[in-house]
């Protein structure tokens, strides 16, 4: 049995000083570390530092140079193993509008590698398809070609791995879409890269839509008029929003109001693409070529093309240019998705019961360890 001392611990409603989580695989005890006898357990020091649950990131595409479109065993390992030096421990591997059959290689690739459990970073939780479901007009780095009328029977035949998709719910066929998917199987419907009215949204939402793809981002803006999908979701309480917290897709002045205004429906994400971890140079992105400089992402005609946000640094981010405490930011990158993905009774908090998945970081949220299943999977220096 191991035991974590001298931590700032990150709970979900309040940052705790003084006390012991003891844990194997999964947290047996939360107690004050006057009463118990540290010589009994192998003891993990924390420094005084933070210790947080370990983060969950349900939309990335790439990193280190991979992606989960690739479709392959070796990219989604690499990835796995990468993102975990940034505390996360549950992701969902993400796609894009590929085509067709390299959608379906990259489902039954992330299906086999999350069944084998033969990788030793982030545990997989399914995949996170955005697209092929989406509006033209309102694609961004998402290769149009490849867009397809929405089909409930392709979701419902991946449903084992699907976690969450994208779909713009004004498209044809959307509307039978949401309302299959969401009567016959327990996929998250998101809607994103969308060109919906306040309207359409809201039949959407009506219909079974429960989140919302990287808000503000490749959908209708909120005016004093037309509220548009960012209004219908800032309003609605049925609906969780992702925030690419990085500054550059979204102002740090817009993080505080959107943390007020969706609370614990907030779901902090990156939205990486392969250059992740990169240095700058150029990259491919569904096909197209993306130029990386700093935390910017563009295709050749100035798009914005995903991110190479780490979500640690988004934890960072809406912190620091928010009202929230700490442990709330930390919520919104780790309880908030897993609650929106139907996991939060396993992972996503510091409580009794749940997965012994930790990170420890500093001030600044720079991660110096993270724990899987009560096993050290990364150490820093």
């Amino acid at each position: 049995m191991k035991c974590i001392i001298n931590g700032k611990v990150l709970l979900k409603d309040r940052i705790a000083d003084n006390l012991a989580i003891i844990f194997d695989e999964k947290i047996e005890k939360i107690t004050e570390l006057k009463d118990i006898n540290v010589s009994d357990y192998e003891v993990i020091d924390a420094g005084g530092k933070f210790v947080s649950p370990g983060l969950v990131d349900m939309h990335i595409h790439g990193y280190l140079g991979e992606d989960a479109s690739d479709g392959t065993a070796d990219g989604i390992k690499t990835m796995a193993e990468g993102i975990i030096k940034n505390g996360v421990t549950a992701w969902c591997p993400t796609t894009m509008t590929v085509s067709k059959a390299e959608i379906e290689k990259a489902f039954d690739c992330v299906r086999e590698v999350k069944n084998s459990g033969e990788y030793y970073g982030a545990r997989i939780l399914g995949v996170n398809s955005e697209g092929p479901f989406i509006n033209p007009s309102k694609k961004g780095a998402q290769a149009e070609e490849h867009i397809l009328k929405p089909d409930a029977d392709f979701i419902k035949k991946h449903s084992d791995v699907v976690k969450l998709f994208t779909v713009a719910p004004e498209v044809d066929g959307a509307k039978e879409c949401i309302k299959k998917v969401s009567y016959e199987t327990d996929v998250l419907i998101s809607m994103g890269h969308t060109n919906a009215t306040f309207e359409e949204a809201n039949a959407g939402i009506d219909g079974g839509v429960r989140h919302t793809t990287h808000l503000f981002n490749a959908m209708t803006a909120l005016t004093h008029r037309s509220p548009g999908v960012v209004g219908a979701a800032l309003s609605d309480d049925r609906v969780s929003v992702e925030l690419i917290a990085d500054t550059f897709h979204i102002s740090k002045g817009l993080f505080n109001l959107v943390a007020k205004i969706k609370g614990d429906k907030l779901c902090l994400i990156t939205d990486c693409m392969r250059a992740g971890g990169m240095p700058d140079g150029t990259y491919d992105l569904g096909g197209q070529e993306v130029f990386k400089e700093g935390i910017k992402c563009l295709l050749a005609d100035g798009t914005i093309a995903g991110s190479v946000l780490k979500l640690n640094e988004a934890v960072r981010n809406l912190y620091e240019n928010s009202d929230l405490e700490l442990n709330e930011a930390v919520n919104c990158a780790s309880l908030n998705p897993a609650t929106a993905l139907g996991v939060a009774d396993e992972i996503g908090s510091i409580e009794v019961g749940k997965r012994a998945d930790f990170a420890i970081a500093d001030e600044k949220f720079n991660v110096s360890m993270t724990i899987l299943g009560g096993e050290i999977r990364y150490k820093g220096e």
